[in-house]
């Protein structure tokens, strides 16, 4: 039924892993196929392709819907659907920024201080002219096919680059003036394929998998057993994505509570329970929360 094109490169492993994570794991004969298979009926094709053609390949119906970012959507102009944000770069869980920085002695404070004909090296050249000349400035802005940081103050006077953390271009001796654009992973679908009842209602099932696998990441479930005298102690203590489930434990002996915590308050929080009467404390790994 659809045709889904993933992105190749930066994205390539942290999407992978993501479709793993969402019961839809990609299956290619090796990691340099561009061809690759997902075994569920909503899925017929699967292609591997640079983020930056995404957009375009999926505006012109190439493709029913694909993932890449926001920065190229802008860059390319493409005209797609956002079917929905996914919260993962690279590295982590937090946007990219597509910022401009120059040397760390440039008296540049500002994009308005860049001077008329000011060398610019991107990837983005369309996006950084359209940011530029909202600000008044007529820069001469050059493609750049990799290492753009590596450029200045040679060959550039500034570059339009993105960053996770900021600590490659402090790096590499550059120094962020503005951020042009938060761009985020993003789900996109033709505007054709979106407009088709059964195609969309399949899009919108991969992305409640996926965002539901992202929703669970770094988080578990506590399940533990408490006193009766003891249960507004335990539950005051206790995160909750609204509130604690408290079941009565057959007998009349106490209650049952489950509630789903991050991981990373996991070692402070359960001797605090133990501390307040929570006994029987099991800790599961979560695979979705769908809300």
């Amino acid at each position: 039924m659809l045709r889904l094109v993933l992105p190749k490169g930066s994205l390539e492993k942290a999407t992978v892993e993501l479709f793993a994570d969402a019961d839809l794991a990609v299956v290619r004969r090796s990691d340099v196929d561009y061809r690759a298979q997902i075994d569920d009926p909503r899925v017929d094709e699967v292609r591997i392709l640079r983020p930056q053609e995404i957009p375009v390949y999926v505006a012109e119906g190439k493709f029913d819907l694909g993932i890449t970012g926001r920065d190229w959507i802008e860059e390319t102009g493409a005209e797609v659907v956002s079917l929905g944000e996914l919260s993962y770069s690279k590295n982590t869980a937090n946007p990219i920024r597509v910022v401009l920085a120059v040397a760390k002695d440039s008296p540049v404070r500002s994009l308005a201080d860049l001077p008329a004909g000011a060398r610019v090296s991107t990837e983005y050249p369309g996006l950084t002219r359209r940011v530029l000349e909202a600000h008044g400035v007529q820069a001469d802005i050059r493609l750049s096919y990799g290492a753009t940081e590596a450029k200045v103050p040679d060959i550039a006077d500034a570059v339009v680059e993105i960053t996770e953390t900021g600590r490659a271009l402090a790096a590499a001796g550059l120094r962020v003036v503005d951020t042009l654009l938060v761009s985020r992973t993003e789900l996109v679908a033709n505007p054709a394929s979106a407009a088709d009842p059964v195609k969309r209602q399949a899009m919108d099932h991969l992305l409640t998998l996926l965002q539901g696998a992202l929703e669970a990441r770094g988080k578990v479930l506590l399940k533990l057993n408490v006193a009766p005298g003891q249960l507004h102690e335990v539950v005051a203590v206790l995160p909750a994505m609204k509130a604690p489930t408290v079941s009565a434990l057959s007998g009349e002996t106490g209650f049952a509570v489950e509630t789903v915590v991050p991981k990373s308050q996991v070692n402070v929080l359960i001797p605090a329970l133990k501390d307040r009467g929570a006994t029987d404390i099991i800790e599961l790994p979560l695979s979705k929360i769908v809300h």
